[in-house]
This record gives structure tokens, sequence and C-alpha cells, in this order.
């Protein structure tokens, strides 16, 4: 009987559309979209049914030190400033790792362009694959010739495939980024090097531009002689 039943062929069930007089409402809800809804719904109801309780059932004689390391600003709770947390000698640590971490990615990106460099210079520096033919008369050359340019043989010393051309295009690309990362690198380093010369004791002032040498666009301190015990 099974398969009676299922060899007569049923109608295809349809949902109904938002009727014409009722498009301005948008796309009529289904019962699916209806079902999402109400979860969403009932489980913003329970989150607040919590938070009401948690604030009915409130200790008023409880203390976090929340409470006085924020501050309210405009009704929200803002955390205290913590950059003066650390002592001048914690934060001239911190600065002399980090610049050994800059130090460290400066010679790792040295290492892979001098790598990628011997690449593209041992590719450009290929052997030609020219081919010599050798004919006894002038009849067989012209013949070698005629056929070398129907097959396609004869080619330039220079010519490369278009796969290969490809794959050097993106090499020089990729050099050209990694050595614009080695000069930010090297300008961060500098910049560090020179903001943990500032941080040491003594009394510096900060060069003008006519009393430069060599001016490089970067600002120059001078430390004033000191004299030792």
């Amino acid at each position: 009987m099974s398969s009676i039943r299922n060899a007569i062929s049923k109608r295809a069930y349809k949902e109904r559309s938002q009727p014409d007089s009722r498009k301005k409402f948008g796309i009529l809800e289904k019962k699916k979209d209806y079902d999402i809804r109400a979860k969403e719904y009932h489980k913003k109801e329970d989150t607040l049914r919590r938070l009401k309780e948690k604030a009915a059932n409130r200790n008023p004689d409880e203390f976090y030190f929340g409470m006085i390391r924020s501050n309210t600003i405009n009704g929200v709770h803002r955390p205290e400033s913590e950059a003066n947390k650390h002592t001048p000698e914690e934060l001239l640590l911190m600065k002399t790792q980090d610049r050994g971490y800059v130090l460290q990615k400066i010679l790792s990106e040295k290492k892979k362009v001098e790598k990628l460099r011997a690449v593209l210079h041992s590719s450009d520096n290929r052997p030609s694959s020219k081919h010599v033919y050798f004919a006894e008369d002038s009849e067989e050359a012209k013949e070698i010739q005629s056929k070398s340019s129907r097959d396609g043989e004869l080619r330039t010393s220079g010519s490369v495939p278009s796969a290969i051309m490809r794959k050097m295009k993106a090499s020089y690309k990729e050099l050209e980024a990694r050595e614009k990362r080695v000069e930010d690198l090297e300008r961060v380093y500098a910049e560090m090097a020179l903001q943990k010369e500032l941080q040491k004791k003594g009394r510096k002032r900060k060069l003008r531009e006519d009393e430069i040498v060599s001016p490089t666009g970067r600002p120059v301190y001078k430390w004033r002689a000191e004299r030792k015990r």
C-alpha cells in the first residue's frame, strides 16, 4: 500500500504570501520567524527579571575595590587611568625589552631580504637555452631555419614563460615590501632608542636646525656636561 500511496502525486505546499493590501508592512511573518522572535523576546525578559532580582536582593553594605578605582561619567563606570602604575625603572625595562623585539624583527627581515635577493639574482643570470644547428650547405641551413620558425623552436635568450614572469614580478613586489618594512622598523628602533636616552637623568636640550651639522629631519638632543666626582 505504501508504494501505491507514494506513486500518487501530491500537491506541493506553498506558503501564503503577503496580500497586496498589506505590502507596505513588509514580508509576511512565517511560523519559523515567529519562533525566533518569541525566543529572543523571552530571553530578554528572563535577563531583566534576573537583574531585577539581583538589584532587589543586593546588600547595601557590600564593598568592591572597583567602587573606589572607577569614576562615573555620564552614568557609565570608567576605570581610573593606569598610566602611572609603573615606576620609571619598570617603564625603562619594558622599553628595553620592546627594543630587543624590534631589533630581532629587523634582523629577521634582513635575512629574508638577502635570501630573496639571492634567488632573484640567480634567476636573472640564468644560462641561455639557445639551440645551435650545424648545416652542410646553404640549402640545408634554409631548410632548418624554415622548420624551426614553423615549430617555434627559435627563441631568444631572454624569453621567459609567462608563469615564471608572474612569479618573478610577485617576488620583486615582495622584496620591495620587505625592504620598506626594514626601513620602517629601523626608524621605529631609532625612535625607541631616542626615547630611552631621554628617560635617563641629566640636563639636556633640543638643538635648533642651525646648530645641527647634517640635519636629517629628526630631533637632536645635547646633554650638558656634568662634573664627575
